[in-house]
């Protein structure tokens, strides 16, 4: 029931998409940076066929080899007051083998934006489906070996409201997002993670209303008044994560584009959980799903409660349009903290874009907030071999936007994650790139006096790669290079860390109208520390015809 409700979710929103095409007339607007935006609709529905061939170079020399069949759509719509894209796909593979079992498999990524009232409310949602493989380390990786026994699916969705609106010189901006993230990983438990099983499903919260004017409209500085509100549930022994606060922020100009900043506040945190249902003879009972068993009966046990004064000072500043940076330093959860933004367009074709990010959630929580991040208009990017999305999109006018560091732990414990992301996108006419980079830092948290005590303060580092660059060799055929890289540490003992990367490149030919042909070779491996788990390398060569039954145009 749990998976045909989470496919239900992404095929909601692709409905949602659907119902911005009206918003969507052909014309044109132009973006703040001077660049010209296309509206209109572009769907794309097709069929795929694909012969895969698969050699084991390490530890073994199989070869095996499957035939996989797709049908999917990619759809682009943008309006004056919406915007959505969709990426989903189906497989189904069919083996030869026993080495190569049959199994089917969707993925897919969707964001949306629909106009209520026009340039003040609208309709926000997001949805991810992937596939990752799951290491004993308790690291997910997205890759084309998120395949058999150590993988996992990961479904990921929000919805919500958001608010922007001005009355004379006073601007109100709120949102509220209702998140729903679930990972189904069968009857596996990562192996050497003790007490740490692997996450489950969770549901979140999340609510903000900010209120505020400009420096030199009302007063020579610029105040706002904000307040918040994130509680997620995670199902993993019954954790609970509440978090609420309100703050006062001052902006003082010191020139024509710098802006000191600073705030105050007070917050409230409170993380509690359950501890693990045990047997006659105390141990840790483990359900049909390979986890642990929540003790309903038992007391709810505070693992973090801090309330007090919170505070940030800092500096923003934005010399045009096409740059901007935002830094704070401050404190929060009862120490220092860092958190900003950096943005470049040194031209309608490409960007890059840096944040660090400093909070508190779990997996879902995490995915959540990515999936907000993301823009209404992209193109996903898709791995040639396995067909699963990648860790970067590209946007609009050479932006690129990446979200695989949201993955790194894939452990059920609530945790503090700090860390950096960056990603560059361009378009150069012919040719396209998109790489994206960061590094993830999660403490754990967990209650004293039940089976996540043990997780309680350990660290996993999680530092992550993605590429891609596309090249049109002429009007009917077109190159593609993909490469991928993650390195994964984790704290808990006899856990280990592991290596995981991958190269392929790819060649497309249109044949005919709506048909085009495609021959891929890839090189994947993961290297493990762990002495009890085998490291593996492969490669991968495919052949295979897609035919879209609209405008061509690989995603």
């Amino acid at each position: 029931m749990a998976t045909k409700l989470n496919r239900l979710c992404l095929a909601s929103l692709a409905a949602l998409a659907a119902l911005a095409v009206p918003a969507a007339a052909s014309a044109q607007d132009v973006d703040t940076d001077g660049a010209t935006r296309q509206r209109g609709a572009i769907v794309t529905p097709y069929v795929e066929a694909s012969q895969i061939v698969y050699a084991e170079l390490n530890p073994g020399s199989d070869v095996v080899t499957y035939t996989q069949l797709a049908a999917g759509v990619d759809a682009s719509i943008s309006g004056r007051n919406s915007a959505a894209a969709v990426s989903v796909r189906y497989e189904r593979h069919f083996g030869f083998s026993d080495n190569a079992p049959d199994g089917d498999t969707i993925s897919g990524i969707a964001r949306a934006s629909l106009g209520i009232v026009p340039r003040t409310l609208s309709l926000e949602a997001g949805a991810l489906a992937t596939r990752a493989s799951i290491e004993g380390s308790g690291g997910a990786v997205l890759g084309p070996l998120a395949r058999g026994d150590g993988s996992g699916q990961i479904y990921s969705g929000y919805v919500g409201p958001s608010l922007h609106a001005r009355s004379g010189a006073v601007t109100v901006e709120g949102h509220y997002r209702l998140g729903y993230t679930k990972v189904e990983a069968g009857d596996y438990v990562a192996p050497g993670v003790g007490a740490v099983d692997v996450f489950d499903d969770s549901t979140v919260h999340a609510a903000q209303l900010r209120v505020g004017t400009k420096a030199g409209e009302v007063l020579p500085v610029g105040l706002a008044a904000t307040g918040g509100w994130y509680q997620e549930e995670v199902s993993n022994l019954d954790q609970r994560v509440k978090d609420r606060y309100v703050r006062g922020d001052v902006a003082v100009p010191v020139g024509r584009s710098v802006q000191l900043v600073a705030g105050v506040g007070y917050e409230d945190v409170e993380i509690s959980s359950r501890d693990v249902l045990r047997d006659g003879d105390g141990f840790p009972v483990i359900g049909s799903d390979g986890r642990f068993v929540t003790d309903e009966s038992g007391p709810r046990r505070i693992a973090y409660d801090t309330s007090g004064l919170i505070w940030d000072a800092g500096v923003m500043w934005r010399p045009s349009l096409r740059t901007s940076l935002e830094a704070h330093v401050g404190k929060r959860y009862d120490s220092t903290t860092y958190y900003g933004t950096f943005a470049w367009s040194p031209n309608s074709r490409s960007s890059l874009n840096v944040a660090v990010y400093d909070g508190i959630a779990g997996f879902g929580g995490q995915m959540t907030n990515i999936l907000s991040d993301l823009p209404a208009e992209f193109q996903a990017l898709r791995n040639p071999i396995s067909g699963d999305i990648t860790g970067c999109l590209q946007g609009a006018q050479g932006r690129s936007n990446c979200f695989a560091g949201a993955f790194g732990s894939i452990r059920s414990s609530v945790f503090r994650s700090r860390g950096v992301m960056a990603s560059y996108g361009a378009d150069f006419g012919r040719t396209s790139l998109s790489v994206g980079a960061g590094y993830d830092r999660r403490k754990f948290i967990g209650a004293k006096g039940t089976i996540f005590e043990l997780a309680n303060g350990v660290v996993d580092e999680n530092v992550w790669l993605a590429a891609n660059l596309n090249r049109q060799l002429d009007a009917r055929s077109n190159l593609s290079f993909n490469a991928y890289a993650n390195w994964f540490d984790s704290g808990f003992g006899g856990a280990g860390g592991s290596t995981t990367y991958g190269v392929s490149a790819a060649y497309y030919r249109n044949i005919v109208s709506g048909l085009e042909g495609t021959a891929v070779v890839s090189l994947d491996g993961i290297t493990r520390d762990s002495p009890d788990d085998e490291s593996l390398l492969g490669t991968s060569a495919l052949v295979g015809l897609r035919y879209s039954f609209g405008p061509s145009g690989r995603n």
